[in-house]
């Protein structure tokens, strides 16, 4: 019986789906189909329990993110109550080929004749019975030395996706590869569509990890040694897995289609295939293509949160933070959340990456972080700030503590307004209820946590010359951070 194991593919800039997403919250941790995030969804529809599993054995889930996403990642796989996934860290990005030879050496450590599901961990897939069907499918069907590829049946002509075009029949849904198509023009797409020939490229693969390997050793030799290496010198870290931080910045970035898979029909060894999928697959690359795969209303709109629309038709309105009213408009995107606004013409919704470029040229905060950030033990919003202070709303949760540190150029007074804290403040520790406060001096080394069973929330203003996040000096730090 094959071992199947999902890896999944976590990386992200958080840039198309801008201000929703953001770099250090992009959109596969972002719920914006359904109640699970994209990254949720993709792990819960290969544990589809309506899909037979009996042909093969489904292995835990093994993840490839970044250091800044490990948290989240982690606490969005408890969620879904899985149990013992592996979390990869990639030190550094460097494209799809490399994170995949990261969980290709795991996968062929613990497991050398185990199969790997490859996926992207921000696309959508609404019948996800489809889906696995034609995983099953091909993992029945696949044998070493073949790597497969799913490609999606195109519903229009799309000059933002690449094509696969499709070689002599298998089965009636698997086929021969004969090679990937860049993203065409208009005129061209159409001529794909019409042909029959050509499916979309969903970035979606199934192979041996064994296979994978022997083939990056043949194509692309730098990576594989690159990887290998650093891949061997690895440390585990409570929930995480590291590997040599300095050994796999050497490793040049490629994708997995340019590294590898272009490069079948050379290969006598290597053998291609690519399987045919209709299940309503989209990888949301812009904010019209979410409009198009989501319920919308009469009137063609997709409406979320605190909106009131009136003469407005097939637009999208969300708002996370304020009431958002819309008034004769059509065909427009507005997004709202606490530190930014979006407002666009839907057929202009690709343009969103040069906003986002200036707002990096100006080295904008809007672009990396939301108002409120996730923290492995809780969360912080800014509500208000100036020259030379910040509020801030903190909540703990419970049985967690922040680390034990001390700020160079800011001092903090804390209120509780609900829950119990506890407080470490030099060579004291102390307990604050409800409606009691404290002052932590600058330079003073401090720790606040929550022994409590409920939620703790304090209110935390700062005062001093510099406020910013990197103002921190951690002695002590459950979570494995030292800045």
């Amino acid at each position: 019986m094959k071992t199947l194991y999902p890896v999944v593919l976590c990386g992200g800039s958080g840039t198309r789906l801008w201000p929703l997403s953001r770099e250090h919250y992009p959109k596969q941790l972002l719920s914006l189909v359904e109640d699970n995030s994209l990254f949720q969804a993709t792990l819960s529809r290969v544990f589809n329990q309506s899909v037979s599993h009996d042909s093969y054995r489904l292995m835990p889930p093994v993840i490839v993110t970044n250091e800044s996403h490990r948290f989240l990642i982690a606490e969005q796989i408890r969620h879904l109550g899985i149990e013992d996934a592996t979390i990869l860290l990639e030190p550094v990005g460097k494209n799809t080929a490399p994170a995949l030879c990261l969980a290709a050496n795991y996968v062929r450590e613990i497991d050398p004749d185990g199969f790997m599901l490859v996926m992207p961990a921000d696309h959508v897939i609404q019948h996800a019975d489809v889906f696995l069907n034609q995983v099953v499918s091909a993992l029945d069907n696949i044998k070493e030395s073949e790597l497969y590829t799913f490609g999606v049946v195109p519903t229009r002509p799309e000059i933002g996706f690449g094509y696969i075009n499709t070689g002599k029949n298998i089965t009636d849904s698997i086929f021969s590869l004969e090679d990937f198509v860049e993203k065409p023009d208009l005129s061209t797409a159409q001529q794909y569509v019409d042909s029959g020939h050509y499916l979309w490229n969903s970035g979606m693969f199934l192979f041996s990890a064994s296979t994978w390997l022997a083939a990056c050793e043949e194509f692309i030799p730098a990576i594989a040694e690159c990887v290998g290496g650093a891949y061997a010198d690895k440390q585990v870290d409570m929930d995480f897995t590291r590997v040599n931080q300095d050994q796999f910045a050497l490793c040049p970035s490629d994708s997995i289609d340019y590294a590898v898979m272009e490069k079948l029909k050379k290969s006598n060894e290597f053998h291609g295939f690519v399987a045919s999928l209709d299940a309503g697959w989209s990888d949301i690359g812009s904010w019209d293509s979410l409009w198009e795969i989501t319920d919308k209303d009469d009137s063609g709109n997709v409406i979320r949160g605190d909106v009131l629309v009136e003469e407005t038709s097939n637009s999208m309105v969300f708002s996370s933070n304020r009431v958002v009213a819309t008034i004769g408009v059509d065909n427009l995107i507005v997004i709202d959340t606490a530190d930014a606004v979006l407002v666009a013409d839907k057929n202009s919704a690709q343009s969103v990456k040069k906003i986002v470029n200036r707002l990096a040229a100006a080295s904008r905060t809007e672009i990396v972080t939301h108002r409120k950030v996730s923290r492995p033990w809780g969360t912080y919003e800014s509500i208000d700030n100036g020259a030379r202070f910040q509020v801030k709303r903190i909540v703990v949760n419970p049985g967690a503590r922040l680390s034990l540190q001390m700020h160079h150029h800011r001092a903090e007074h804390w209120v509780v307004v609900t829950g119990t804290a506890s407080v470490t403040r030099g060579e004291e520790t102390f307990l604050l209820s409800e409606n009691e406060s404290t002052y932590i001096p600058l330079g003073v080394n401090h720790r606040l946590a929550n022994p409590g069973t409920i939620p703790l929330e304090i209110i935390e203003v700062q005062s001093g010359s510099y406020l910013g996040e990197d103002d921190i000096v951690r002695f002590q730090d459950e979570y494995g951070r030292k800045n």
